[in-house]
Parts: structure tokens; sequence; C-alpha cells
């Protein structure tokens, strides 16, 4: 029982403390990770960056709380730009299925293959990240683990939707 009150205390002091100093999150060292990124360079090591400075300047960054609502923040950047790269590409496919249709293809539907490849994608991401907090047992490390998986594999998803070319 004193195990639980004292950490439920150090949560809610982690919190207070995280939640009233430092700048907070910022996707500002992600943008400028990739925006610095040469062709031969792999995009996917800017994961994180935004997070960890997050961490690394605001009082209880690297508490438990404070290291999942970093995570937590730059996951919501990369679901954004996954959502953006989605609705880029799924237009784009709507337009070529009907150039297609008008030249009488019977090619598949690139529009129904992308929404069944994301729905797997979302299956298999949680599946992932179901694993990974399994790892912890049951320790505070847990949460963190769960959405740094999330933050990770959605922006690799994100970055695979965006290197189609039509999303900037």
């Amino acid at each position: 029982m004193w195990k639980i009150l004292a950490f439920t205390a150090g949560v809610a002091i982690g919190s207070a403390a995280f939640a009233e100093s430092g700048p907070g999150f910022s996707p500002v060292a992600t943008e400028a990770c990739l925006a610095a990124m040469t062709d031969s360079q792999d995009p996917t090591t800017c994961i994180g960056s935004s997070a960890n400075h997050c961490m690394e300047t605001t009082e209880g960054g690297w508490s438990t709380y404070g290291m999942s609502q970093c995570l937590d923040q730059e996951r919501d950047y990369w679901d954004q730009r996954l959502n953006a790269a989605y609705k880029a590409v799924r237009a784009s496919r709507k337009a070529t299925e009907k150039e297609m249709a008008d030249l009488g293809s019977a090619a598949p539907s690139q529009g129904d293959a992308l929404k069944n490849m994301q729905r797997a994608w979302i299956a298999y991401r949680d599946a992932t990240c179901d694993y990974e907090r399994s790892l912890w047992g049951g320790g505070t490390g847990g949460g963190p683990a769960t959405v740094s998986c999330l933050m990770y594999m959605t922006a690799e998803q994100a970055l695979y939707l965006e290197a189609d070319g039509l999303v900037e």
C-alpha cells in the first residue's frame, strides 16, 4: 500500500513539475533534423529528436510522466503528418484510378489497397506496441516504452507515405 501511495505522490509531484516548467515540446528539433538530411541519409534517424529535446529542457522531463508526455507529444506531431500524408496519397490514388478507368483499365484499386494497407498497419502497430509494453512486466517503464513505440512506428509510417512524393 505504501509503495502505491509513494508512487502516486511521486507521479503527482512529477506531473506538477513537468506542467509548470521549461519550454515543453516543440517539433523544431525534428524538423531541423529532417531539413538537414541529404538524399543518402535515413530520415528515421530524426525520429525522437523533439521528444528528447523536450525531456532534456523540461523540469521533470526525464521522469516517467515527463518522458511519456514528451514522447506522446512527438507521437501526436507524427500522427498529424501521417494523416496529412494519407489524405494526399489517397486523393492522388483516386485521381489515378479515375484516369485508369477512363482508359478502360481493369487495374486493381490503389485506393482500396492503400486503405487496406493502412488498416493492417494500425493493427500491426498496436500489437507491436502491446508486445513492447509486455516486456516491462507491469513496471512503470512500460508506459514510456509503449508511447515511444507508438511514436516511432507512427513516424516511420508517416515518412513512408510522405516518400510517395506527394507531401512536402
